[in-house]
C-alpha cells in the first residue's frame, strides 16, 4: 500500500541508474532556475531524452535540465517526497496516491498513455486470464503492473486472493518468466519485447489495450517549484511539445534516441512504439478539459483504490494543474 511515510523513509535507498545533464545560456534576459526531474527507462518518458540529445530545453529557455533515471517507482517517489528532485515522470494512479497521502504535488502534463507496451505474459501452459487461478504471478506492487493485473482478474470473474502473488521489480519479473521461475509475469517495454523475442512461446495475456485509459503516465511537479518558478514549468511543458514535434517528423532517429536511453536498441522495441500514445500540448488542453476529468481520472481513481494505492479520496481538482497546458 502506498503511504507518505514508506515513501519518506525509503529515500535513502535512491539510485540513479543515469544521469541526462544539459547546461547552456538562457534565451532570456533573466536566469531561469535548475529543474532537476525524475524518469524510469519507460518508453512514455521518452521524449525528455530527446529533448536532452537536441538541446530543446535551452531553446525553450531553461538553462539547466538533470534528466535523472531511476530504477523502480519507490526510488522516484521517494526523491520526490524529500524534494531531492522537482519533477518526476509518473503513472497517473501513482500521483493519485501521492497527492492522498498528503504529498504537495500536481499534475501538469499528461504524456501518454499504454495500449500494448503494458502487459500480462504467460508460458505456453497459462492460455487464458481465467487460467491465472492458482498460478504464481510475478509482478511490482503498487505500480502500473499491479493496477493491471488487478484489471485481468476482474475481467475474469477472479479476485486478487484466487493467485500466487510473487513481488519484485518489473525489469525482474521479464527475466523470471523466460528463467521459468513464474508462469506469468506482469511488465512493461522495453521487457515485454526482450521477453517474447527471447522465447517466441511467450505470449502476451491481457494488456493496457484491454482496458483503455487505464495505464497512462503524467508530469508532476512539486507545489512549492511551481509557486516559486511558474515560468520554468511553462518552458518544460512547451519543450515536451518540441520534442514531440521531432519525434512525429523525424521518427526513426527520435527512436533510436528513446531506445539508447532506455537500455535497448530499436530492433528490440520495433513494435513496443507502436503501443504507446503519446499526447501533444493541444491534445492535453482537450483532455484536460473534458474526458480526462470526467471519464478517465474517476477510472483509474476507482482501480487505485481497490488495489490499496489510494487511501483517501482524491478530486481532480486537488490533483491537477492544467493551466501550464493549457498556455501553451
Amino acid at each position: 500500500m502506498f503511504s507518505l511515510h514508506a515513501v519518506k523513509k525509503s529515500v535513502s535507498h535512491v539510485c540513479c541508474l543515469g544521469l541526462f545533464t544539459l547546461a547552456a545560456h538562457s534565451v532570456y534576459a533573466a536566469e531561469t532556475a535548475p529543474i532537476k526531474m525524475g524518469v524510469e527507462p519507460w518508453l512514455g518518458y521518452g521524449q525528455w531524452h530527446i529533448a536532452s540529445a537536441k538541446g530543446l530545453f535551452a531553446k525553450s529557455g531553461l538553462n539547466k535540465v538533470e534528466v535523472i533515471n531511476f530504477a523502480e517507482d519507490k526510488d522516484i517517489n521517494a526523491a520526490l517526497a524529500s524534494g531531492q528532485i522537482d519533477a518526476a515522470n509518473i503513472a497517473t494512479h501513482t500521483a493519485m496516491g501521492m497527492i492522498s497521502a498528503g504529498l504537495p504535488v500536481k499534475i501538469v502534463l499528461v504524456l501518454d498513455q499504454s495500449n500494448t507496451a503494458d502487459a500480462i505474459l504467460a508460458s505456453k501452459e497459462v492460455g487464458s486470464v481465467k487460467e491465472l487461478k492458482g498460478k504464481q504471478v510475478a509482478y511490482e506492487e503498487g505500480t502500473t503492473s499491479d493496477i493491471l493485473l488487478r484489471s485481468a482478474l476482474a475481467s475474469a470473474g477472479l479476485s486478487f486472493s484466487d493467485i500466487k502473488p510473487v513481488p519484485m521489480p518489473a525489469a525482474s519479473a521479464g527475466s523470471a518468466i523466460l528463467a521459468g521461475r513464474v508462469p506469468v509475469a506482469v511488465t512493461y517495454e522495453p521487457y515485454l519485447s526482450v521477453a517474447k523475442k527471447s522465447d517466441p512461446s511467450i505470449k502476451m495475456l491481457y494488456s493496457g489495450s484491454s482496458d483503455p485509459g487505464l495505464i497512462s503516465d503524467v508530469l508532476v511537479v512539486r507545489d512549492d517549484f511551481i509557486k516559486s518558478h511558474p515560468d520554468e514549468i511553462k518552458a518544460l511543458i512547451k519543450t515536451w511539445g518540441a520534442a514531440l514535434d521531432f519525434y512525429n517528423a523525424n521518427t526513426t532517429e527520435g527512436r533510436a534516441i528513446i531506445s539508447k536511453a532506455v537500455g535497448a536498441t530499436p530492433e528490440d522495441l520495433d513494435t513496443a512504439f507502436d503501443g504507446v500514445k503519446y499526447f501533444t500540448l493541444s491534445e492535453n488542453k482537450a483532455y484536460f478539459s473534458h474526458d480526462f476529468t470526467t471519464k478517465t481520472f474517476p477510472h483509474i481513481l476507482k482501480a487505485a483504490t481497490e488495489a490499496g494505492i489510494v487511501t483517501q479520496p482524491v478530486t481532480p481538482a486537488q490533483t491537477i494543474d492544467a493551466e501550464f497546458a493549457n498556455q501553451q
